[in-house]
């Protein structure tokens, strides 16, 4: 009786999962075909069709949808037995997946990343940066990290760091002579670097006072979808930005850029990183979560 290979079941289930070759490719580190020729031959050596394939999806047949509910607890069962084995040496190994927005990202590569990785030499970070707000389970991560307020209801969701503060920054040189700012419908009569989500729409900037929040659609000629390039467009004295107080912190101490209504920009919920509730925790994955928690018991400036 034939029997295929861990990995010839790996190549299935990761198809079977994101419904695509070229995703399921990326997360195994293997190219297209390799992994296309790899699930021809285990249809051919089992005698049976287990995917349905068109040129723009990849679906399960009814004997698919049968091998890949048998065949899943399995797997899960193996990686848990070689992450016990790992334990048991003391040393964590594998591949960390992790979706994030660029301030993430950054915040990881300056504070907790370099420690990571010296901590744990075995295991390998694999960091997406990335706008829009993507299925993590769907796309093959084993976490995100999301500002609190975006962060899907039914996952687990850790701390990462303090609150954060989106400031409204202008260039001094801007703000000479133009009208001064009290309130944020003062806006209106400025001119703004506006921001595009990853969605396609344009954000309006929200401000909150004593439990009073405004949201302005403010005007402007210029629409970009970067913090940091919307930083060098405040500084080019293009008009008024509204950032992360991170991007803007060291232009802010040199006096580059100057922050007006300063008391409408209370701080926000930060960071969180989050996992599906209900899946098995990979030993990467619990030990970047120990490392966190040291991490948020350290005094945090953005």
């Amino acid at each position: 009786m034939y029997r295929p290979s861990l990995n010839d079941l790996a190549a299935f289930a990761a198809v079977a999962e994101h419904r695509s070759f070229r995703k399921a490719a990326e997360n195994l580190g293997l190219s297209r075909s390799a992994v296309s020729h790899t699930l021809i031959a285990l249809e051919q050596n089992l005698g049976i069709r287990l995917l349905n394939r068109t040129t723009r999806s990849v679906s399960l047949t009814s004997a698919g949808a049968d091998l890949l509910a048998r065949m899943s607890p399995v797997l899960e069962n193996f990686d848990k037995m070689l992450e016990s084995l790992a334990e048991a040496r003391g040393v964590p190994s594998g591949v960390l997946r992790i979706n994030a927005n660029k301030a993430a990202v950054r915040l990881l590569l300056t504070a907790i990343i370099p420690k990571f990785l010296a901590a744990y030499p075995e295991i390998e970070v694999d960091l997406v940066s990335e706008g829009r707000l993507v299925d993590i389970v769907e796309q093959g991560f084993d976490a995100g990290i999301r500002l609190g307020e975006a962060v899907p209801q039914d996952m687990v969701a850790i701390r990462i760091g303090g609150d954060i503060r989106f400031v409204a920054v202008a260039s001094p040189h801007y703000l000479k002579g133009r009208p001064s700012l009290t309130t944020p419908d003062d806006l209106r009569q400025h001119m703004c670097v506006r921001q595009r989500l990853p969605s396609g729409k344009r954000y309006r900037w929200e401000f909150a006072r004593h439990g009073q929040e405004i949201a302005v659609d403010v005007p402007g000629m210029l629409t970009l979808d970067d913090s940091d390039l919307i930083v060098e467009a405040a500084l080019d004295g293009m008009g008024i930005a509204y950032v992360p107080e991170s991007f803007a912190k060291t232009f802010l101490a040199s006096g580059r850029l100057v922050m007006v209504l300063e008391d409408w920009c209370p701080p926000i919920p930060g960071l969180m990183l989050y996992y599906p509730r209900n899946r098995h925790v990979p030993a990467p994955l619990r030990a970047f979560i120990d490392m966190l928690k040291t991490f948020n018991r350290r005094p945090y400036t953005a």
